[in-house]
């Protein structure tokens, strides 16, 4: 007797089914459902909302969209409950990640002024710290929902972790690359940058680490040192000046395009990979 076949399998689904399970249309898909929330919301604020009205909330309200965004697309997409994204249990790993976000800069910095390259010059009003918050906290969520929880994710589960790493560090990179001042070392340090938060991903397997190390890093830059942060004029409490070669302090572009954190991020992708590939 011809056994029937079951409609669970995947020739049996009807196209749009398929089409929906796709790595590619599903990146589209989630992708879409974290950017056009972040899009939608600043354009809307921008025309209707007076600029002296526009302080930190709108970033908050784009950066939760955007996480609604991404929960809605898993439980449209996936069916199934983006736990990867939760907010309860947060915490553990959000600490963890501004702690080695915040190391990161801190050694970066400290070498720089040891070097010559870096010299604080004065300080503005200690309300110069809390300018950047909200807008680096939107960016850290946004970007990490884009290329880890989306990108990286999908990719690994369909070609493998190494592709997926290939994959993401290239389009990291070449996602700065209309920044201004940027230099070819600057992209070099994206990449490697990149490949320590694909690292922090698979520590945990959560959003929230490598949410926490990209806030940390931009934050402590643009709202504290008042260093450039990826060619992005810096707003901070302490007023930098960058001194010496380009190669060691990162010019223009900020110390994301110097030698120093070139260094001290690889070590931090290499030590985070070498305890992410071990978990399962």
């Amino acid at each position: 007797m011809q056994q029937a076949i079951p409609s669970s399998l995947p020739h049996a689904l009807p196209l749009r089914a398929r089409l929906a399970r796709h790595p590619l249309v599903r990146i589209v898909a989630g992708t879409a459902c974290v950017a056009v929330p972040l899009v939608a919301t600043m354009m809307l604020v921008q025309a209707l909302v007076p600029k002296e009205m526009r302080i930190a909330w709108h970033h908050l309200l784009a950066a939760a969209l955007c996480l609604a965004g991404y929960r809605f697309y898993v439980r449209r997409f996936e069916q199934r409950d983006a736990g990867e994204a939760a907010l309860q249990g947060a915490g553990p790993g959000l600490l963890r990640g501004l702690g080695i976000g915040a190391a990161l800069s801190v050694v970066v910095a400290a070498v720089l002024a040891a070097a010559g390259a870096l010299v604080v010059t004065g300080s503005s009003g200690w309300s110069a710290i809390l300018k950047p918050l909200s807008e680096q906290a939107m960016v850290a969520v946004m970007e990490e929902l884009l290329f880890r929880a989306v990108l990286f994710r999908i990719v690994e589960a369909r070609w493998g972790t190494r592709t997926s790493l290939l994959v993401n560090v290239l389009l990291f990179a070449l996602a700065h690359l209309p920044n201004e001042h940027i230099t070819a070392l600057a992209v070099l340090n994206t990449g490697i940058a990149g490949l320590a938060l694909c690292a922090a991903w698979m520590l945990t397997r959560s959003l929230w680490l490598p949410v926490g190390v990209h806030f940390a890093w931009n934050y402590l830059y643009d709202g504290v040192l008042g260093i450039p942060v990826s060619g992005h004029a810096a707003r901070g409490w302490l007023q930098v000046q960058m001194a010496g070669p380009e190669w060691l302090g990162g010019g223009a572009y900020g110390v994301e395009g110097s030698l120093v954190t070139f260094l001290a991020w690889s070590a931090a992708a290499a030590l985070m990979l070498r305890r992410g590939v071990k978990r399962p």
